[in-house]
């Protein structure tokens, strides 16, 4: 299976100042309730679109919680992105059905056409390529997502021309 979670990119890469003035109310409502670990690093994810390195030091500095523990907890769960996501993520199901009917071959012709690897973001901001554990559309095998949009019984071929599509528009 082709997932994994830790990104090539490292967050040095990310060059604009982070403004972490708006954590203040996430921290507030969440400083001193028992299990908040999780609801903040979902709060600032929502805000920034990703949680940014100088927020987890923010967050510990006020709540008294680990580093360690907080970045533990985002690299486990693949909802967390500690690096900014494109405005299109594409989300390639890699379960068995869609394994079994060759997911690989839709990856590969992505990462081809847009020039990056499972797991990072084209230079534009554009898109964000994401292997997956399964989607959950089995009979639609094999599948992928862009945004709430799904997309099955796909070749490698037609996976592409779904991306040129949305670059066209893009660019329009």
């Amino acid at each position: 299976m082709r997932i994994a979670r830790i990104s090539s990119k490292t967050t040095a890469e990310v060059k604009d100042p982070v403004d972490l003035s708006a954590l203040e109310l996430v921290i507030e409502k969440y400083k001193n309730k028992k299990g908040n670990l999780i609801p903040l690093l979902q709060a600032t994810q929502n805000i920034f679109g990703y949680i940014p390195m100088e927020a987890f030091g923010k967050i510990s500095k006020e709540t008294g919680l680990k580093l360690s523990d907080m970045y533990g907890v985002a690299t486990f769960y693949a909802q967390f992105r500690l690096n900014p996501a494109g405005k299109y993520i594409i989300k390639v199901c890699h379960g068995t059905a869609c394994h079994v009917q060759n997911a690989n071959t839709i990856t590969d012709s992505l990462e081809e056409a847009l020039k990056i690897k499972d797991g990072e973001t084209t230079e534009d901001g554009i898109f964000t390529l994401e292997s997956v554990a399964c989607l959950g559309c089995c009979s639609l095998a094999p599948v992928m997502m862009i945004g709430d949009e799904t997309y099955g019984k796909l070749t490698g071929n037609q996976a592409v021309k779904i991306i040129k599509n949305i670059r066209i528009r893009e660019n329009n």
